[in-house]
């Protein structure tokens, strides 16, 4: 007997569903992945030099003086008695150095000249009044210090 060999067709391997395969997994690849982030596009700011040219505006400043009695006095003229709490006419003068300042395009500061024997509840009362005029640039002195207006 003569064994018939039966001859298997040969194996196909169809590369078109591979190649939409490999396509789609590049196309996921492409559009998950983030691109980086290059220098360029970081936004920065050197230092830079100011020429001799320009002028510097000096920060105006008013200096509110707080006598020991409570009275409060700018430019030597009383704005504020020592009954008055609210410091009304202390607000709308510093309300007006703020708008004036502000159209100069300068800082306004305001120095607080403090007496010794002055209360904390008046200092209290000022720094109120120069909130409620929208003034940050507030500092204090007291009488030891030899720049203070003597009241």
């Amino acid at each position: 007997m003569m064994s018939r060999r039966r001859e298997e067709p040969p194996t196909e391997m169809q590369i078109a569903p591979m190649a939409d395969i490999g396509f789609l997994l590049l196309c996921f690849f492409i559009v998950s992945a983030k691109p980086p982030r290059h220098e360029a596009d970081i936004s920065m700011t050197l230092p830079g030099s100011v020429s001799d040219e320009v002028s510097v505006d000096l920060p105006e400043e008013v200096r509110v003086a707080i006598r020991p009695d409570g009275a409060v006095e700018v430019n030597e003229g009383i704005l504020g008695e020592p009954s008055d709490r609210e410091l009304t006419v202390l607000k709308d003068t510093l309300q007006r150095f703020r708008e004036s300042a502000t159209n100069n395009h300068t800082m306004s500061l305001v120095t607080l000249d403090v007496a010794n024997q002055s209360t904390h509840q008046r200092i209290v009362d000022v720094l109120n009044a120069c909130a409620r005029a929208r003034i940050k640039g507030v500092t204090l002195n007291s009488e030891d210090d030899p720049e203070a207006i003597e009241p």
